[in-house]
């Protein structure tokens, strides 16, 4: 099994909390990881085409099950190669990790990240076509989502939005709203209730791939 992250920015740089510290993190449980620094700056479809090159890189590597983990713009690309239709065999992903994401691009919040992704002029079909709730299938992978409800930047509602559409469709999914912290919290050391985040996830990861863990 191999985990790829994803930072956050805003889909204008790539937070380096969010990077070599989550792939330390998850060595340390036996996972093995790797940080993929998507397109920058760039119009869709060209991070999700990117990543599912990355995806195919890893799988032809060796891999026989992917996992994704996303923080905020990271997480929306991540949940995009998880959900969006058009993926090929080799491109599937076995579940999805998010942290605070951005999930819906029919909300007003974050609007700079929409406004790389898709443009100042970006019609209804294409923010429902890149918002990850509209997209969940009853053949989409496990998602574990996690968010605080004090984030004023990606407003807890993007998590709220995607955990009815997994529930909807009957996807195992497991999510956690905390009730303190910013946004950006990255692993959440020292930062009250929040920092369990690690440990549920690491447990849920566990559940889902014991058996491709390293002993």
């Amino acid at each position: 099994m191999h985990v790829i992250v994803l930072p956050g920015g805003g889909y204008a740089e790539h937070a380096p909390h969010e990077a070599e510290p989550i792939v330390d993190w998850l060595s340390g449980l036996g996972v093995q990881a790797s940080v993929f620094r998507y397109p920058l700056n760039a119009r869709h479809p060209v991070p999700l085409h990117a990543l599912r090159a990355e995806i195919r890189r890893r799988r032809a590597s060796g891999a026989d099950r992917i996992g994704l983990m996303g923080f905020s713009a990271g997480g929306h690309l991540a949940g995009l190669a998880a959900l969006a239709p058009g993926n090929e065999a080799q491109e599937a992903v076995q579940f999805a990790v998010l942290g605070y994401a951005i999930t819906s691009m029919e909300t007003e919040t974050y609007r700079p990240a929409r406004l790389i992704l898709l443009g100042e002029d970006a019609g209804p079909a294409l923010r429902h076509s890149t918002s990850l709730d509209a997209l969940v299938t009853p053949e989409s992978p496990p998602f574990f989502v996690w968010h605080t409800a004090e984030d004023s930047y990606v407003p807890p509602e993007h998590t709220y939005r995607l955990a009815a559409a997994l529930a909807a469709h009957n996807i195992p999914h497991a999510v956690h709203v905390f009730a303190h912290g910013p946004h950006s919290l990255g692993l959440a050391e020292g930062a009250g209730d929040v920092a369990t985040w690690t440990t549920l996830a690491a447990s849920w990861i566990r559940e889902r791939a014991s058996p491709w863990l390293r002993s």
